[in-house]
């Protein structure tokens, strides 16, 4: 089984866009993809692929403390113990939690006279099984505000791989979180090959580099793709310089197009009619998948 992310150092280099027209490929080529959006604090990929829901699960993770106000008897040590602000006293001198600012640590659960404190799990969203015009699609909404974001991405890749299992699917694609952050490297784990969306900017150059090393770290091959490359040739270039020195595989560039908006408008992906830009992604997707099928050697780092 292959399990491919696509991933970006930023936000904003069109990784959800490439990610659902590469979907739309993957689906026509006969191998059944299991798709998963890990993005999990902001998913999007819904939106383009427009999901019938088949099983809807509530995520919950750590703990919350509430105070049983029939058992409090208003001794204040929670209001002591509490090291983040959590606990407020009004007027009237009873006591509160507020649930945004408690982190969950169980000092004043396990700590009060009176164990009036108690201590209930944490529902931190909420996660989904569905159906698209693609093929299954794994995916959740964070709550806003809530943590443990990567446990939920860990969960949503785990479901994806029993439902790739039960389909006999032998490809699973991810569209991954942007940035080098926890849910990051909860969705490269396992991973076949990272795709790297890239923007031809200096931002888009650093925020690459540091994502880059962070899956030489975990050992997972790297793919480029260098979206809206027409507007800095100069920086495309040095980008592709770079993959070349560093052993990533090139994918290919992408230019900038009005195509985007106009699909995005429709609700399609970028592969859902035929253009000279459907075209090129047919092409990057061959490429992603050969390098996916028999990962490239890579360079080594410390020789660079």
């Amino acid at each position: 089984m292959r399990e491919i992310v696509v991933i970006s150092g930023k936000g904003g280099t069109g990784k959800t866009t490439v990610c659902a027209a590469l979907a739309d490929i993957a689906s026509r080529g006969g191998r059944n993809p299991v798709l998963c959006d890990l993005d999990v604090d902001v998913p999007d990929l819904h939106i383009i692929f427009n999901p019938r829901v088949q099983q809807e699960q509530a995520f919950v993770s750590g703990n919350t403390a509430v105070i049983n106000e029939a058992a409090c008897t208003q001794c204040g040590r929670c209001l002591e113990l509490c090291q983040f602000g959590a606990v407020r006293q009004n007027e009237g001198g009873q006591f509160s939690i507020e649930a945004l600012d408690c982190e969950g640590c169980g000092v004043c659960h396990k700590l009060c006279p009176a164990g009036a404190i108690e201590f209930p799990q944490r529902h931190c969203g909420t996660w989904y099984l569905s159906r698209t015009r693609f093929g299954s699609f794994v995916h959740a909404q964070l709550d806003p505000g809530q943590e443990n974001s990567g446990r939920l991405v860990s969960l949503l890749k785990q479901q994806a791989r029993q439902l790739a299992v039960a389909e006999e699917s032998d490809l699973i694609l991810c569209d991954g979180s942007p940035g080098i952050g926890c849910p990051v490297i909860s969705s490269l784990s396992g991973a076949t090959l990272a795709v790297a969306v890239v923007e031809p900017s200096p931002s888009g150059r650093h925020d690459f580099e540091r994502v880059a090393d962070l899956c030489e770290h975990f050992r997972i091959p790297v793919s480029v793709i260098i979206n809206k490359a027409d507007l800095n040739d100069d920086a495309a270039r040095a980008i592709e310089g770079y993959a070349t020195r560093r052993g990533y595989g090139l994918a290919g560039r992408l230019p900038f197009s009005p195509l985007v908006t106009e699909a995005m408008l429709r609700g399609e992906t970028l592969a859902e009619k035929d253009s000279p830009l459907a075209r090129e992604l047919e092409k990057i997707w061959e490429r992603i998948r050969a390098l996916a099928d028999k990962p490239a050697r890579r360079a080594n780092i410390n020789s660079l």
